[in-house]
């Protein structure tokens, strides 16, 4: 076993604190990888705090993990020590089921093992990236193109999967109208996403102090959602629409937009559920509304690779390990542009108990 120091919840109240475990030695297909750096996501505080119901504590969070190979297993022939590697929101699963077979492990029919948080339906705990090292089958470990700037690269493991999936899906390219609700961890790598696709994007917000940074980050139109004179100029319009908010809202809103065989996609996870939408606003321009959840491995290492290639990161803040608390509670204001990233090098040795 490997003496792991990390931080964790321990209930849906307290904050994050130092937090010493055992993770298994490599195995013959594993890859043991130094933790270099790991984002937070907006699911890290809602698994933290319980906001989904469905927590093992103590909870390690962290499932945007670059990282250094430290050592592999026998039969692992696609990684050295000393490659960089990443790691996403899975480690494991069934490998047997139809969605496994055909490369969508994140709808694996049992339930991927999460990174952290065990698996989907239940099971023994795992935990993920805030801490120092992790040690992951070979299936599930992913390699890193990028060269430099590896701390903005690890969002990618999931706020980058998670909006290239759905884009990609529905083959978003050039010649179509395409919208991106919420300029947040996830609209963000939307906007630069569906730009580097060839996509006419519009960035909709609700905060005009947003404009400036979706037009930097390649959006080609803003719109106010609050403003309803802008949104009405965008009516059955649009190809597709990518919405990344995380909080109960009007979905009808948003549909009125789409263009005859329109599909509005939510990546969003609220902690409550958004109002239902009029069936009329669907049946009358057969619209769709969709959902999408992250992507598989082999998915998953397209978009990086796409990513390396078009010179895509995330745009992040850095912090110390110990900061985490306060990041969270930043997080809830919005005060982030647009992804914090941990230095795991701030992470804290915990003593070993007599």
């Amino acid at each position: 076993m490997i003496n792991t120091n990390g931080y964790a919840a321990h209930n849906a109240i307290d904050d994050l604190i130092p937090f010493r475990f055992a993770r298994r030695s490599p195995g013959p297909d594993d890859i043991q990888i130094e933790i270099l750096y790991c984002g937070v996501c907006h699911s890290d505080l809602h698994t933290a705090r319980n906001e989904w119901g469905n927590t093992l504590y103590p909870s390690v969070p962290g499932h945007e993990i670059i990282g250094r190979v430290t050592a592999v297993g026998d039969q692992v022939t696609n990684f050295r020590p000393g490659d960089i590697a990443g790691v996403g929101c899975m480690v494991d699963s069934c490998q047997r089921c139809e969605p496994c077979k055909l490369g969508f492990e994140q709808y694996c029919d049992p339930g991927f093992t999460g990174t952290y948080n065990g698996p989907v339906h239940g099971g023994e705990n795992t935990y993920g990236g805030y801490s120092d090292t992790i040690v992951v089958n070979k299936k599930f470990v992913l390699r890193i193109s990028h060269t430099d700037n590896l701390a903005a690269v690890a969002p990618l493991l999931c706020a980058g999967i998670t909006t290239y999936s759905p884009l990609r899906h529905w083959k978003v390219g050039k010649g179509q109208k395409v919208g991106v609700v919420g300029l947040g961890g996830l609209g963000h790598m939307a906007v630069k996403l569906a730009h580097a696709m060839g996509a006419h994007v519009v960035l909709f917000t609700t905060s005009p102090a947003k404009k400036a940074d979706a037009l930097r980050l390649g959006a080609n139109e803003v719109v106010i959602s609050q403003n309803p004179n802008e949104m009405a100029a965008h009516a059955n319009s649009f190809d597709f629409i990518l919405n990344c908010v995380a909080a109960p809202h009007n979905l009808d809103a948003f549909l009125d937009l789409l263009k005859l065989d329109g599909t509005m996609t939510l990546v969003g996870a609220p902690a409550e559920p958004h109002p239902s939408p009029s069936v009329f606003n669907l049946i009358f321009k057969r619209r769709k509304l969709a959902g999408s959840l992250i992507g598989g491995i082999a998915e998953t290492q397209e978009m990086l690779d796409f990513c390396a290639t078009h010179g895509i990161v995330s745009d992040i803040e850095m912090i110390a390990m110990q900061d985490i608390n306060i990041a969270y509670e930043r997080m809830l204001k919005g005060d982030v542009k647009y992804r914090f990233v941990i230095d795991m090098a701030t992470l804290p040795e915990v003593p070993i108990e007599p």
